[in-house]
Protein backbone atom coordinates (compact mmCIF):
# COMPACT_ATOMS: atom_id res chain seq x y z
CA UNK A 1 0.00 0.00 0.00
CA UNK A 2 2.52 2.47 0.53
CA UNK A 3 4.45 2.10 -2.37
CA UNK A 4 1.00 3.00 -4.17
CA UNK A 5 1.44 6.02 -2.08
CA UNK A 6 4.72 6.77 -3.35
CA UNK A 7 4.32 5.95 -6.87
CA UNK A 8 1.13 8.34 -6.80
CA UNK A 9 2.95 10.95 -5.46
CA UNK A 10 5.99 10.62 -7.45
CA UNK A 11 5.25 9.40 -10.89
CA UNK A 12 4.00 12.54 -12.11
CA UNK A 13 6.90 14.25 -11.62
CA UNK A 14 8.52 11.46 -13.12
CA UNK A 15 6.95 11.76 -15.83
CA UNK A 16 7.61 15.25 -16.13
CA UNK A 17 11.29 14.77 -15.90
CA UNK A 18 11.27 12.11 -18.55
CA UNK A 19 9.16 14.81 -21.29
CA UNK A 20 12.47 16.79 -20.67
CA UNK A 21 14.82 14.07 -22.84
CA UNK A 22 12.36 12.69 -25.19
CA UNK A 23 9.36 15.02 -26.47
CA UNK A 24 6.80 12.18 -27.05
CA UNK A 25 8.32 9.54 -24.00
CA UNK A 26 9.98 7.53 -26.58
CA UNK A 27 11.24 9.65 -29.62
CA UNK A 28 11.40 12.99 -30.18
CA UNK A 29 13.51 15.88 -29.45
CA UNK A 30 14.30 17.43 -25.48
CA UNK A 31 11.01 19.55 -24.57
CA UNK A 32 12.14 23.10 -24.31
CA UNK A 33 11.68 24.24 -20.41
CA UNK A 34 12.09 27.20 -19.18
CA UNK A 35 13.56 28.45 -15.81
CA UNK A 36 10.36 29.21 -14.49
CA UNK A 37 9.21 26.07 -15.00
CA UNK A 38 11.51 24.07 -13.22
CA UNK A 39 11.19 26.51 -10.31
CA UNK A 40 7.22 25.64 -10.68
CA UNK A 41 8.31 21.98 -10.76
CA UNK A 42 10.37 22.40 -7.94
CA UNK A 43 8.11 23.81 -5.36
CA UNK A 44 5.94 20.58 -6.48
CA UNK A 45 8.50 18.16 -5.77
CA UNK A 46 8.50 20.13 -2.59
CA UNK A 47 5.14 19.58 -2.24
CA UNK A 48 4.98 15.49 -3.14
CA UNK A 49 8.10 15.51 -0.45
CA UNK A 50 6.47 17.01 2.45
CA UNK A 51 3.10 14.87 1.94
CA UNK A 52 4.88 11.47 2.02
CA UNK A 53 6.03 12.07 5.44
CA UNK A 54 9.28 12.60 7.71
CA UNK A 55 11.08 9.62 5.31
CA UNK A 56 11.18 11.44 2.52
CA UNK A 57 11.87 14.95 4.34
CA UNK A 58 14.88 13.38 6.17
CA UNK A 59 15.91 11.72 2.98
CA UNK A 60 15.89 14.98 0.86
CA UNK A 61 18.44 16.28 2.85
CA UNK A 62 20.93 13.51 1.76
CA UNK A 63 20.11 14.87 -1.89
CA UNK A 64 20.11 18.76 -1.00
CA UNK A 65 22.95 20.48 -2.97
CA UNK A 66 24.07 17.00 -4.82
CA UNK A 67 24.03 19.00 -8.05
CA UNK A 68 25.85 15.77 -9.48
CA UNK A 69 22.73 13.79 -9.14
CA UNK A 70 20.13 16.59 -9.63
CA UNK A 71 19.87 19.97 -11.96
CA UNK A 72 20.75 22.68 -9.44
CA UNK A 73 17.68 24.18 -9.09
CA UNK A 74 15.96 21.26 -7.75
CA UNK A 75 18.73 20.18 -5.27
CA UNK A 76 18.17 23.95 -3.47
CA UNK A 77 15.22 23.46 -3.49
CA UNK A 78 15.60 20.54 -1.24
CA UNK A 79 17.68 22.47 1.17
CA UNK A 80 14.21 24.34 1.97
CA UNK A 81 12.79 20.77 3.03
CA UNK A 82 15.09 20.61 6.37
CA UNK A 83 13.55 20.16 9.42
CA UNK A 84 10.00 21.55 7.98
CA UNK A 85 7.70 19.10 8.98
CA UNK A 86 4.90 19.59 11.73
CA UNK A 87 5.06 19.17 15.39
CA UNK A 88 4.25 16.43 17.34
CA UNK A 89 1.03 17.16 19.77
CA UNK A 90 2.25 17.85 23.36
CA UNK A 91 -0.26 14.76 24.45
CA UNK A 92 2.14 11.74 22.26
CA UNK A 93 5.30 13.54 23.63
CA UNK A 94 4.30 13.55 27.37
CA UNK A 95 3.00 9.88 26.20
CA UNK A 96 6.47 8.96 24.67
CA UNK A 97 8.32 10.42 28.26
CA UNK A 98 6.30 8.29 30.09
CA UNK A 99 6.57 5.17 28.35
CA UNK A 100 10.48 5.58 28.12
CA UNK A 101 10.87 6.78 32.22
CA UNK A 102 8.04 5.34 33.82
CA UNK A 103 6.96 8.55 35.18
CA UNK A 104 5.30 11.76 33.28
CA UNK A 105 7.42 14.79 32.32
CA UNK A 106 6.07 16.88 35.45
CA UNK A 107 7.03 14.18 37.99
CA UNK A 108 10.45 13.83 35.96
CA UNK A 109 11.65 17.31 35.44
CA UNK A 110 11.60 20.41 37.33
CA UNK A 111 10.22 22.53 34.49
CA UNK A 112 8.55 20.95 30.93
CA UNK A 113 7.94 23.90 28.08
CA UNK A 114 5.09 22.11 26.35
CA UNK A 115 5.60 24.14 23.35
CA UNK A 116 7.92 22.82 21.22
CA UNK A 117 11.54 24.58 21.11
CA UNK A 118 11.86 22.65 17.54
CA UNK A 119 10.47 19.67 15.08
CA UNK A 120 12.77 17.77 12.83
CA UNK A 121 11.92 15.04 10.36
CA UNK A 122 12.58 11.90 13.04
CA UNK A 123 11.65 14.07 16.43
CA UNK A 124 10.37 16.54 18.43
CA UNK A 125 12.52 18.97 20.95
CA UNK A 126 11.25 20.18 24.31
CA UNK A 127 12.97 22.61 26.49
CA UNK A 128 13.23 21.82 30.42
CA UNK A 129 15.18 21.56 33.54
CA UNK A 130 16.51 18.97 35.19
CA UNK A 131 18.98 19.09 38.56
CA UNK A 132 19.05 22.63 38.16
CA UNK A 133 20.36 22.61 34.82
CA UNK A 134 18.57 23.92 31.71
CA UNK A 135 18.05 20.99 29.24
CA UNK A 136 16.69 19.69 25.93
CA UNK A 137 14.49 16.44 25.79
CA UNK A 138 14.43 14.70 22.42
CA UNK A 139 11.74 12.29 21.51
CA UNK A 140 11.24 10.28 18.75
CA UNK A 141 8.14 10.41 16.73
CA UNK A 142 5.16 8.19 17.12
CA UNK A 143 5.22 5.56 14.69
CA UNK A 144 8.01 6.59 12.99
CA UNK A 145 10.24 3.24 12.76
CA UNK A 146 7.61 1.23 10.86
CA UNK A 147 6.87 4.02 8.18
CA UNK A 148 10.85 4.96 7.58
CA UNK A 149 11.19 0.64 7.24
CA UNK A 150 8.14 0.85 4.63
CA UNK A 151 9.00 3.97 2.98
CA UNK A 152 12.72 2.31 2.02
CA UNK A 153 11.91 -0.77 1.26
CA UNK A 154 9.52 0.83 -1.15
CA UNK A 155 12.04 3.32 -2.14
CA UNK A 156 14.77 0.50 -2.89
CA UNK A 157 11.84 -1.49 -5.29
CA UNK A 158 11.56 1.30 -7.47
CA UNK A 159 15.17 2.26 -7.90
CA UNK A 160 15.55 -1.17 -8.91
CA UNK A 161 13.48 -1.21 -11.66
CA UNK A 162 14.29 2.04 -12.78
CA UNK A 163 18.60 1.12 -12.79
CA UNK A 164 16.92 -2.52 -15.00
CA UNK A 165 16.22 0.16 -17.57
CA UNK A 166 17.94 2.86 -17.50
CA UNK A 167 21.51 1.76 -15.96
CA UNK A 168 23.21 5.33 -15.89
CA UNK A 169 26.02 6.88 -13.18
CA UNK A 170 23.17 8.80 -11.89
CA UNK A 171 20.79 6.35 -10.92
CA UNK A 172 23.59 4.38 -9.46
CA UNK A 173 24.25 7.77 -7.36
CA UNK A 174 20.50 7.94 -6.49
CA UNK A 175 20.69 4.33 -5.23
CA UNK A 176 23.73 4.50 -3.32
CA UNK A 177 22.38 7.86 -1.15
CA UNK A 178 19.20 6.10 -0.55
CA UNK A 179 21.46 2.84 0.48
CA UNK A 180 23.48 4.97 2.43
CA UNK A 181 20.13 6.43 4.36
CA UNK A 182 18.79 2.78 4.78
CA UNK A 183 22.31 2.59 6.94
CA UNK A 184 22.21 5.69 8.46
CA UNK A 185 18.48 6.48 9.96
CA UNK A 186 18.37 3.17 11.14
CA UNK A 187 20.83 4.99 13.95
CA UNK A 188 19.39 7.99 14.27
CA UNK A 189 16.20 5.72 15.44
CA UNK A 190 18.04 4.84 17.97
CA UNK A 191 18.71 7.92 20.37
CA UNK A 192 21.38 5.69 22.74
CA UNK A 193 23.33 5.76 19.54
CA UNK A 194 23.21 9.80 19.52
CA UNK A 195 23.92 9.62 22.69
CA UNK A 196 27.36 7.72 22.28
CA UNK A 197 27.98 9.90 19.04
CA UNK A 198 27.70 13.19 21.18
CA UNK A 199 29.99 12.14 23.84
CA UNK A 200 32.85 10.62 21.34
CA UNK A 201 32.69 14.36 19.99
CA UNK A 202 32.32 15.97 22.68
CA UNK A 203 35.43 14.04 24.28
CA UNK A 204 37.48 14.81 21.19
CA UNK A 205 36.58 18.70 21.22
CA UNK A 206 37.02 18.56 25.17
CA UNK A 207 40.81 20.68 24.64
CA UNK A 208 39.24 23.13 22.24
CA UNK A 209 37.68 26.17 23.53
CA UNK A 210 36.07 27.24 20.46
CA UNK A 211 33.82 24.88 20.31
CA UNK A 212 30.61 24.02 22.16
CA UNK A 213 29.32 20.32 22.51
CA UNK A 214 26.19 19.61 24.67
CA UNK A 215 26.60 17.48 27.41
CA UNK A 216 24.42 14.09 27.47
CA UNK A 217 22.18 13.67 30.84
CA UNK A 218 23.28 9.80 31.12
CA UNK A 219 21.04 8.65 33.07
CA UNK A 220 18.29 9.79 31.19
CA UNK A 221 19.31 7.87 27.87
CA UNK A 222 16.84 6.24 26.34
CA UNK A 223 16.03 4.19 22.69
CA UNK A 224 13.00 6.69 21.83
CA UNK A 225 13.63 9.88 24.42
CA UNK A 226 17.44 12.03 24.87
CA UNK A 227 17.89 14.81 27.83
CA UNK A 228 20.85 16.71 26.37
CA UNK A 229 22.48 20.56 27.19
CA UNK A 230 20.46 23.05 26.46
CA UNK A 231 23.32 25.59 24.48
CA UNK A 232 21.74 28.47 23.48
CA UNK A 233 22.75 30.78 20.02
CA UNK A 234 21.92 31.46 16.74
CA UNK A 235 22.05 29.75 13.27
CA UNK A 236 25.11 30.05 11.90
CA UNK A 237 23.56 31.45 8.56
CA UNK A 238 21.41 34.26 10.39
CA UNK A 239 23.71 36.19 11.60
CA UNK A 240 24.12 39.48 9.92
CA UNK A 241 23.15 42.03 12.56
CA UNK A 242 25.89 40.52 14.60
CA UNK A 243 28.26 40.84 11.84
CA UNK A 244 26.91 45.05 11.72
CA UNK A 245 27.09 45.20 15.40
CA UNK A 246 30.69 44.15 15.06
CA UNK A 247 29.77 40.91 17.89
CA UNK A 248 31.03 38.36 15.02
CA UNK A 249 33.67 38.37 12.78
CA UNK A 250 32.63 36.43 9.76
CA UNK A 251 36.28 35.30 8.59
CA UNK A 252 36.97 34.02 12.17
CA UNK A 253 34.11 32.45 12.04
CA UNK A 254 34.60 30.38 8.60
CA UNK A 255 37.62 29.40 9.76
CA UNK A 256 36.21 28.30 12.78
CA UNK A 257 34.05 25.78 10.89
CA UNK A 258 36.78 24.83 8.62
CA UNK A 259 39.03 24.15 11.59
CA UNK A 260 35.63 22.22 12.73
CA UNK A 261 34.89 19.61 9.83
CA UNK A 262 39.19 19.12 9.50
CA UNK A 263 39.68 18.00 12.71
CA UNK A 264 36.89 15.78 12.65
CA UNK A 265 37.76 14.28 9.37
CA UNK A 266 41.31 14.53 8.89
CA UNK A 267 42.06 13.69 12.84
CA UNK A 268 39.40 12.35 14.73
CA UNK A 269 37.80 10.49 11.71
CA UNK A 270 34.43 10.87 13.64
CA UNK A 271 32.60 12.76 11.16
CA UNK A 272 29.35 14.74 12.56
CA UNK A 273 28.05 13.63 8.83
CA UNK A 274 24.95 15.94 8.97
CA UNK A 275 26.12 19.33 7.97
CA UNK A 276 23.50 22.44 7.62
CA UNK A 277 23.07 25.52 9.15
CA UNK A 278 20.03 24.16 11.66
CA UNK A 279 22.60 22.02 13.43
CA UNK A 280 25.52 24.37 13.59
CA UNK A 281 24.89 27.59 15.74
CA UNK A 282 26.88 30.55 17.03
CA UNK A 283 26.82 31.36 21.18
CA UNK A 284 26.67 34.68 22.12
CA UNK A 285 30.13 34.23 23.60
CA UNK A 286 31.44 33.06 19.62
CA UNK A 287 31.81 29.78 20.32
CA UNK A 288 30.54 27.63 17.57
CA UNK A 289 27.84 24.82 18.27
CA UNK A 290 27.09 21.94 16.78
CA UNK A 291 23.84 20.28 17.34
CA UNK A 292 22.02 16.07 16.18
CA UNK A 293 24.48 13.26 16.30
CA UNK A 294 22.05 11.33 14.97
CA UNK A 295 24.15 10.99 12.12
CA UNK A 296 27.81 10.58 12.58
CA UNK A 297 30.21 8.32 10.50
CA UNK A 298 33.71 6.75 11.30
CA UNK A 299 36.28 8.05 8.22
CA UNK A 300 38.51 4.77 8.33
CA UNK A 301 42.31 5.70 7.99
CA UNK A 302 42.33 3.79 4.47
CA UNK A 303 40.39 6.36 3.34
CA UNK A 304 42.06 9.11 4.46
CA UNK A 305 45.35 8.05 3.37
CA UNK A 306 43.67 6.98 0.03
CA UNK A 307 42.53 10.62 -0.61
CA UNK A 308 45.92 11.89 0.28
CA UNK A 309 47.45 9.36 -1.97
CA UNK A 310 45.38 10.69 -4.75
CA UNK A 311 46.31 14.15 -3.73
CA UNK A 312 49.95 13.05 -4.60
CA UNK A 313 49.27 11.61 -7.43
CA UNK A 314 47.72 14.46 -9.18
CA UNK A 315 51.37 16.71 -7.29
CA UNK A 316 53.18 14.26 -9.30
CA UNK A 317 51.16 14.58 -12.71
CA UNK A 318 50.79 11.22 -12.72
CA UNK A 319 47.45 10.23 -14.70
CA UNK A 320 47.40 6.19 -14.44
CA UNK A 321 48.70 6.57 -10.03
CA UNK A 322 45.56 8.96 -9.88
CA UNK A 323 43.09 6.55 -12.02
CA UNK A 324 44.19 3.95 -9.58
CA UNK A 325 43.35 6.21 -6.50
CA UNK A 326 39.91 6.47 -8.83
CA UNK A 327 39.50 2.71 -8.38
CA UNK A 328 40.58 2.46 -4.83
CA UNK A 329 38.22 5.13 -3.74
CA UNK A 330 35.47 3.34 -5.31
CA UNK A 331 34.67 6.47 -7.74
CA UNK A 332 34.75 4.32 -10.94
CA UNK A 333 31.16 3.01 -11.69
CA UNK A 334 31.03 -1.12 -12.05
CA UNK A 335 32.45 -2.28 -15.95
CA UNK A 336 34.02 1.20 -16.64
CA UNK A 337 36.84 0.81 -18.87
CA UNK A 338 40.37 1.47 -17.73
CA UNK A 339 41.54 3.72 -20.53
CA UNK A 340 38.39 5.80 -20.06
CA UNK A 341 39.15 6.43 -16.51
CA UNK A 342 42.86 7.62 -17.35
CA UNK A 343 41.28 9.75 -20.06
CA UNK A 344 39.58 11.42 -17.42
CA UNK A 345 42.52 11.86 -14.98
CA UNK A 346 44.70 12.95 -17.62
CA UNK A 347 42.21 15.94 -19.14
CA UNK A 348 41.90 16.91 -14.78
CA UNK A 349 45.61 16.95 -14.94
CA UNK A 350 46.19 18.78 -18.46
CA UNK A 351 43.63 21.91 -17.33
CA UNK A 352 44.70 21.98 -13.92
CA UNK A 353 48.46 22.37 -14.83
CA UNK A 354 48.25 25.17 -17.36
CA UNK A 355 50.06 28.02 -17.08
CA UNK A 356 47.36 30.53 -15.52
CA UNK A 357 46.59 32.21 -12.60
CA UNK A 358 44.38 30.64 -9.37
CA UNK A 359 41.05 31.64 -10.98
CA UNK A 360 41.50 31.64 -14.18
CA UNK A 361 42.14 27.55 -13.87
CA UNK A 362 39.08 26.94 -11.99
CA UNK A 363 37.07 28.71 -15.01
CA UNK A 364 39.31 26.48 -17.12
CA UNK A 365 38.32 23.24 -15.59
CA UNK A 366 34.48 24.39 -15.44
CA UNK A 367 34.40 25.43 -18.98
CA UNK A 368 35.95 22.68 -20.57
CA UNK A 369 35.62 19.52 -18.22
CA UNK A 370 31.98 19.98 -16.63
CA UNK A 371 30.21 19.77 -20.07
CA UNK A 372 32.16 16.34 -20.35
CA UNK A 373 32.00 14.64 -16.86
CA UNK A 374 28.26 14.63 -17.05
CA UNK A 375 27.99 10.98 -18.88
CA UNK A 376 31.54 9.92 -17.69
CA UNK A 377 31.55 6.40 -15.58
CA UNK A 378 32.28 8.28 -12.10
CA UNK A 379 30.14 7.16 -9.00
CA UNK A 380 29.95 9.25 -5.56
CA UNK A 381 30.98 6.78 -3.07
CA UNK A 382 28.56 7.10 0.06
CA UNK A 383 31.21 8.62 2.41
CA UNK A 384 32.15 11.01 0.12
CA UNK A 385 28.65 12.15 -0.44
CA UNK A 386 29.13 13.78 3.62
CA UNK A 387 32.78 15.43 2.56
CA UNK A 388 30.50 16.97 -0.40
CA UNK A 389 27.36 18.29 2.20
CA UNK A 390 30.03 20.06 4.18
CA UNK A 391 31.53 21.61 1.15
CA UNK A 392 27.95 22.73 0.63
CA UNK A 393 27.96 24.20 4.29
CA UNK A 394 30.82 25.90 3.66
CA UNK A 395 30.64 26.98 0.69
CA UNK A 396 27.36 28.64 1.16
CA UNK A 397 28.40 30.19 4.52
CA UNK A 398 31.36 31.81 2.74
CA UNK A 399 29.62 33.32 -0.01
CA UNK A 400 26.77 34.67 2.58
CA UNK A 401 29.08 36.08 4.32
CA UNK A 402 32.03 37.55 1.54
CA UNK A 403 31.05 37.25 -2.15
CA UNK A 404 34.40 37.07 -2.46
CA UNK A 405 34.96 33.85 -0.19
CA UNK A 406 38.48 32.57 -1.47
CA UNK A 407 38.47 29.00 0.70
CA UNK A 408 42.51 28.77 -0.22
CA UNK A 409 43.50 31.78 1.87
CA UNK A 410 41.16 30.18 4.59
CA UNK A 411 42.94 26.93 4.21
CA UNK A 412 46.63 27.57 4.57
CA UNK A 413 47.14 28.75 8.15
CA UNK A 414 44.82 26.20 9.46
CA UNK A 415 46.87 23.58 8.17
CA UNK A 416 49.77 25.35 9.30
CA UNK A 417 48.09 24.96 12.80
CA UNK A 418 46.69 21.57 12.38
CA UNK A 419 49.82 19.54 10.51
CA UNK A 420 51.46 17.81 13.32
CA UNK A 421 48.07 16.24 14.39
CA UNK A 422 46.40 15.20 10.95
CA UNK A 423 49.60 13.54 9.82
CA UNK A 424 50.28 12.22 13.13
CA UNK A 425 46.67 10.65 12.69
CA UNK A 426 46.80 9.35 9.18
CA UNK A 427 50.39 7.88 10.04
CA UNK A 428 50.98 6.76 13.66
CA UNK A 429 53.41 5.09 13.23
CA UNK A 430 55.61 7.31 10.61
CA UNK A 431 56.33 6.61 7.41
CA UNK A 432 54.31 9.06 5.58
CA UNK A 433 54.78 10.52 2.21
CA UNK A 434 58.07 12.81 1.65
CA UNK A 435 55.92 15.72 0.06
CA UNK A 436 55.81 18.73 2.33
CA UNK A 437 52.28 18.32 4.59
CA UNK A 438 51.58 22.20 5.03
CA UNK A 439 51.14 22.49 1.02
CA UNK A 440 49.53 19.01 0.71
CA UNK A 441 47.06 19.45 3.90
CA UNK A 442 46.53 23.08 2.90
CA UNK A 443 45.16 22.25 0.51
CA UNK A 444 43.23 19.41 0.81
CA UNK A 445 41.17 21.62 3.30
CA UNK A 446 40.81 24.43 1.28
CA UNK A 447 39.67 21.98 -1.21
CA UNK A 448 36.69 21.08 1.07
CA UNK A 449 34.61 24.08 0.74
CA UNK A 450 35.00 24.26 -3.11
CA UNK A 451 33.97 20.14 -3.20
CA UNK A 452 30.55 21.27 -5.27
CA UNK A 453 31.40 24.66 -6.67
CA UNK A 454 30.36 24.55 -10.32
CA UNK A 455 28.73 21.46 -9.82
CA UNK A 456 25.79 21.70 -11.64
CA UNK A 457 26.12 18.74 -14.24
CA UNK A 458 29.65 17.32 -12.53
CA UNK A 459 29.14 13.46 -10.89
CA UNK A 460 32.52 13.91 -10.26
CA UNK A 461 32.34 17.32 -8.27
CA UNK A 462 33.71 16.06 -4.99
CA UNK A 463 36.89 15.13 -6.22
CA UNK A 464 37.58 17.20 -8.80
CA UNK A 465 38.17 20.31 -6.96
CA UNK A 466 40.11 18.85 -4.25
CA UNK A 467 42.48 17.50 -6.82
CA UNK A 468 41.96 20.92 -9.09
CA UNK A 469 42.71 22.99 -6.11
CA UNK A 470 45.79 20.90 -4.44
CA UNK A 471 47.32 21.23 -7.63
CA UNK A 472 47.36 25.18 -7.67
CA UNK A 473 48.75 24.87 -4.67
CA UNK A 474 51.43 22.08 -5.53
CA UNK A 475 52.41 23.33 -9.68
CA UNK A 476 55.41 25.48 -9.54
CA UNK A 477 57.40 25.40 -6.19
CA UNK A 478 58.12 27.88 -4.27
CA UNK A 479 55.99 30.50 -6.98
CA UNK A 480 53.57 32.31 -4.46
CA UNK A 481 49.99 31.39 -4.82
CA UNK A 482 47.33 34.14 -5.46
CA UNK A 483 46.23 35.89 -3.00
CA UNK A 484 47.92 33.97 -0.10
CA UNK A 485 49.45 34.95 2.96
CA UNK A 486 52.14 32.50 4.71
CA UNK A 487 55.00 34.53 5.99
CA UNK A 488 53.38 35.33 9.34
CA UNK A 489 51.54 38.85 8.02
CA UNK A 490 48.56 37.40 6.99
CA UNK A 491 46.13 35.53 9.12
CA UNK A 492 47.05 33.37 12.03
CA UNK A 493 46.55 29.43 12.33
CA UNK A 494 44.44 29.69 15.69
CA UNK A 495 41.08 31.69 15.11
CA UNK A 496 39.24 32.56 18.13
CA UNK A 497 35.57 34.04 17.58
CA UNK A 498 34.99 37.46 19.55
Amino acid sequence: MRLLVIVYRLLPLALAFWRDYRRWFFFGPPAFRSEADHARRAARLIKALSDLGPSFVKGAQLFAGRSDLLAPVYAKALTTLTDQVPTIPVEEVERIICEEYGTSAQELFERFDRAPLAAASLGQVHRARYDNREVVVKVLRPGVEALVAADIKASKRIVRVIERFWPNPHVVGVRVVIDEFAIRVAEELDFRMEAAHAAAIGANFADYAAVWIPYVVTPLIRQRALVLEYCPGRRIDRLDDWVAEGRVQPEQLIREVMELYARMMLVHGLFHADPHPGNVHVAADGRIILLDFGMVVRVPLELRRELVAAIFAAIRKNPDALADSFQRLGLVATGAEPGVIRHLAAALLSIANRRTTTRERVELLANEVLAELYDWPIVLPSQLVYFARTASLIEGLGTHYDSHFNALVFATPIAISLRSRIMTSLYPDGGGPELDPVRVVGAAIGAVARIVRQASRDVYGAVRDAIASTMLMSTEPGAPVDEIDTNGSGPTGRITSN
